[in-house]
């Protein structure tokens, strides 16, 4: 099984992969590269990642999702290299028997991935500078994005 790739991603793949004709919900989240950041135009963006790190934090990802909601499937893939506007960087497919289960579960999991995945995003602006995303910091597993804690 595959999570991160240099490949455009494929959602009709994934879709057949997840194929469940008990499940009467099916969520997609697709991010894609936009052509602004922070004000400034944006021409291209790469991603770079150490794979079996975030093959593993996906995979664990997909898992925790599972067992947190009553969802029969949970399948996440992220590109890495160079992605043009409008490419997917990320696919989020969930399916479940209620469609509130599928989208509650869709949300965790791609806001926990952006907590949770070490990958690095670089943009390609079109005044022809580049930049590192500053993202946001690294969480551990069974972290809950948006609740609060403890002040740092």
């Amino acid at each position: 099984m595959q999570w991160m790739t240099e490949d455009p991603l494929d959602l009709d793949a994934l879709l057949q992969e997840t194929e469940d004709d008990a499940c009467g919900a099916l969520v997609v989240f697709a991010g894609t590269v936009r052509n602004h950041h922070e004000g400034k135009g944006v021409s291209g963006m790469s991603y770079s990642a150490y794979k079996p790190m975030a093959d593993r934090v996906l995979k664990e990802l997909e898992q925790e999702t599972l067992e947190r909601f009553p969802v029969e499937q949970c399948r996440i893939m992220h590109r890495t290299g160079n992605l043009a506007i409008g490419e997917a960087s990320v696919l989020v497919v969930v399916r479940s028997h209620h469609r509130a289960d599928a989208f509650d579960a869709a949300r965790y999991a791609i806001d926990t991935l952006k907590v949770r995945l070490p990958v690095w995003k670089h943009d390609e602006y079109t005044d022809g500078t580049r930049a590192y995303q500053d993202g946001v910091p690294l969480q551990e597993p069974g972290a809950v994005p948006g609740e609060n804690r403890d002040q740092e």
